[in-house]
């Protein structure tokens, strides 16, 4: 069995191999609406690369969870980003692990994240994941990715047994 896995506060530095994080870390906005906003283009590389594919601009509403977590499955978007942003949420639990050689999940390098208030992510294309789990309450995270509803929206990977994620 593998040793469990801690998750960490979300950085932009500890994420980036995986994709973006959308947060409240934001700089270089650029005055907007009249002097009443601060506008932040691009905060995420949006992409999609399959031509009948749509944007598909979801909420998800999450059942909460708690820590220690038994991650049994990871999934990816082969042709798409996909993007979570929380409307209603105190924290989701964030887990990712790169590719192996065989474009399989590398389990020995997966990594967890504690995602706060005010933050959201951005996964590249093909980045395996596990599925949002809200923590500490239920939680309502708006999600964006391209889709046609083809086998290519989603591959899933059951794990043949179980990796725990407990707290930092």
């Amino acid at each position: 069995m593998r040793p469990p896995v801690r998750a960490r506060p979300l950085t932009k530095e500890s994420f980036a191999p995986f994709g973006d994080v959308i947060g409240l870390e934001l700089a270089g906005g650029s005055s907007a609406n009249q002097g009443t906003a601060t506008r932040y283009d691009r905060v995420a590389n949006l992409t999609g690369s399959r031509p009948g594919a749509k944007p598909n601009l979801a909420v998800f509403r999450s059942v909460a969870k708690t820590l220690p977590f038994e991650v049994r499955l990871l999934e990816r978007h082969p042709c798409s980003t996909q993007l979570f942003v929380a409307l209603a949420c105190q924290r989701f639990l964030v887990v990712v692990a790169p590719d192996d050689a065989r474009g399989e999940p590398d389990l020995d390098r997966l990594q967890a994240f504690v995602c706060g208030p005010g933050q959201g992510v951005n996964y590249r294309p093909g980045q395996w994941h596990h599925p949002i789990i809200a923590l500490d309450g239920p939680a309502d995270l708006l999600m964006l990715a391209w889709e046609d509803g083809s086998p290519l929206d989603c591959e899933e990977r059951p794990l043949s047994a179980a990796l725990l994620v407990t707290s930092d």
